[in-house]
């Protein structure tokens, strides 16, 4: 269970319909670990510079965050966290490991 100050995913369907939904979606999808819990905090930190995008999290260890291990984009990432970028429905970016508020707003700024 993860205890963050975001929205949470707890399930493919709401992953489904979150990303259906919304034209832009950062979802970090990781566990309450070291690695984690700064993505989690620049997400909750920054999320109110960016009102066009959707801020959520997902337990890595939930069985429907299959959906997100499994894509093609994160087939070769190592360490935790794991966090996807959709516009439009589509992945158009994915990352792994620790990032900072900077790294994670250059992503939301090139890609949003």
């Amino acid at each position: 269970m993860l205890t963050t100050n975001l929205e949470h995913i707890n399930s493919e369907e709401e992953l489904q319909k979150t990303i259906s939904a919304n034209e832009n979606v950062m979802v970090c999808c990781g566990r309450m670990g070291p690695m984690c819990l700064p993505v989690y905090a620049a997400m909750d930190e920054i999320k109110d510079e960016y009102p066009n995008v959707v801020f959520k999290d997902m337990a890595f260890d939930l069985p429907d965050a299959k959906v997100i291990r499994s894509l093609p984009e994160c087939r070769n990432f190592r360490g935790l966290p794991f966090t996807i970028y959709y516009k439009n429905g589509k992945v158009v970016k994915a990352t792994a490991s620790i990032q900072s508020n900077e790294q994670i707003k250059t992503i939301l700024d090139s890609e949003f």
